[in-house]
């Protein structure tokens, strides 16, 4: 008896937690295409740039990386005849529409690097994402760095999963 009163609990326990992780499983974003530029000894910023599409309407609130002191969500925007760039609070992941993070618009900006970035490394790069109701997931990646978007974009962005 004494058995069944332990046993009981702890096997709704495990399946609850074994929902929980399939529930996991699945990342409410995809991303894809996912590069960073290189960068050079002494240059102490650079952008991530990707192809973000969430299953909900979203939004990109913050994004970390190892390789960088301080990682921002930015926006390049025409001014008058001024291109200017700022960081962004977040940006909007309508549910089902790609939203593309590219040089000039929308990006990650990733500042105060610890090292130079060399084509062929890889960066791991954290997303966090914030739905409609406040609930936050993250979305681990792995971006390979190139000096343009063309020659990541054919391997970027696979090798990712999702934590909450």
């Amino acid at each position: 008896m004494y058995v069944a009163r332990i046993a009981t609990p702890l096997i709704a326990a495990l399946t609850l937690w074994a929902g929980a992780a399939h529930a996991q499983s699945s990342a409410p974003v995809a991303a894809d295409g996912v590069w960073v530029r290189s960068s050079v000894q002494g240059q102490k910023a650079t952008g991530a740039f990707m192809r973000l599409t969430a299953q909900e309407s979203t939004r990109l609130v913050g994004a970390a990386s190892p390789v960088a002191g301080v990682v921002e969500v930015h926006e390049m925007k025409m001014e008058g005849d001024v291109m200017k760039m700022r960081a962004i609070a977040g940006l909007e992941l309508p549910a089902g529409k790609s939203v593309e993070l590219k040089p000039g618009g929308y990006h990650v900006m990733l500042m105060d690097l610890k090292q130079p970035l060399a084509k062929g490394d890889s960066v791991p790069l954290t997303l966090v994402f914030k739905n409609a109701q406040g609930v936050e997931s993250k979305l681990e990646l792995q971006a390979p760095v190139a000096a343009q978007g063309a020659a990541a974009a054919h391997g970027g962005g696979h090798g990712m999963h999702q934590h909450k």
